[in-house]
């Protein structure tokens, strides 16, 4: 890929503290305008390796570059062109939601309208409240407002929806979605698949300090046992599956009205060969129902664990 479109490249990073390695020979490449998501469980490494390329942590081998420029030798290049979200974010409690934004303007030489900010993270009519008096949620959404203060180029959220309920966790991701549409370049850990699924182009996945995926969500999923959908079926009788062509059989219960979970890699296909087979047998089709493989489905092939 050219350099040029390059935002972010990682080469052999290597990250140890005392017995514990959080980061083990990573290699990867962040493009310019992507959503770029780091997936894994609690203590895989996200975090240690994304504090690495914003130039907070000196990895122990290999070498980051982020806009071209390296993260700690070179910080003083990259702070004005870098937002940063952190993990947690603590504030004066006693100021105003617009005097938190307009000190953090007042840092740096580009700077962002702090009106269209609050309207982009749904602050709007909070600009006067006391960072007191705000929901856990509407704290993470100004941590997001400040990440974006000084139009970054690169914008790194670390586990920014960790502890939201649902709806808050929705209204971010709208967030993040327009964060993209504005041209700037997203890198997003996360331990949500359905965040991982809905917000990134491309996903990394984490496990003890290795990547052991890399790719689309939708190329990733295609891995899963072929890519293969699963077909719920029930019937009024049994069926004698085993000369479908289409279509392998992974479970069968026969007891009262005929349950079975059936593997089809083409499914148009193979529900046609399916629906033709149970008329001819003169059966009755009590539930059919499709489900795809998901990014969990990955990530428990991987490492046999589901994510927590």
């Amino acid at each position: 890929m050219d350099a040029n479109q390059i935002a972010i490249s990682v080469c052999g990073v290597s990250k140890r503290y005392e017995k514990v390695v959080a980061l083990n020979d990573v290699h990867l490449e962040v493009r310019k305008g992507e959503v770029f998501g780091l997936l894994g469980r609690n203590g895989a490494g996200k975090t240690t390796l994304i504090e690495v390329m914003e130039g907070l942590r000196q990895a122990d081998q290999g070498r980051v570059s982020v806009l071209g420029f390296d993260p700690v030798r070179n910080l003083d290049a990259i702070k004005e062109r870098i937002g940063v979200q952190l993990q947690a974010s603590s504030f004066f409690r006693k100021l105003r939601v617009i005097e938190v934004l307009q000190q953090f303007h007042s840092y740096y030489a580009r700077k962002a309208d702090i009106e269209k900010l609050l309207e982009l993270v749904m602050l709007l009519e909070k600009r006067e409240s006391f960072i007191g008096d705000l929901s856990g949620g509407q704290r993470q959404r100004l941590a997001v407002a400040l990440a974006m203060i000084n139009e970054p180029e690169i914008i790194f959220l670390d586990e920014p929806t960790t502890g939201l309920d649902a709806s808050i966790r929705r209204q971010l991701w709208h967030t993040i979605g327009e964060i993209k549409k504005a041209g700037a370049t997203v890198l997003l850990t996360t331990h949500y698949i359905e965040e991982a699924e809905r917000l990134c182009d491309r996903v990394c996945v984490l496990e003890a300090g290795r990547i052991i995926a890399l790719g689309t969500p939708a190329e990733l999923v295609a891995g899963v046992r072929g890519g293969s959908a699963k077909i719920y079926l029930q019937t009024a009788r049994p069926l004698d599956l085993a000369n479908l062509d289409k279509i392998r059989t992974v479970e069968a219960s026969v007891k009262g009205d005929a349950n079975y979970v059936l593997e089809a890699r083409n499914t148009g296909p193979a529900l046609v060969e399916l629906i033709n087979f149970i008329e001819a047998q003169h059966n009755e089709l009590l539930q059919l129902q499709i489900t795809r493989a998901s990014l969990e489905d990955v990530f428990i092939e991987l490492t046999g664990k589901e994510i927590e």
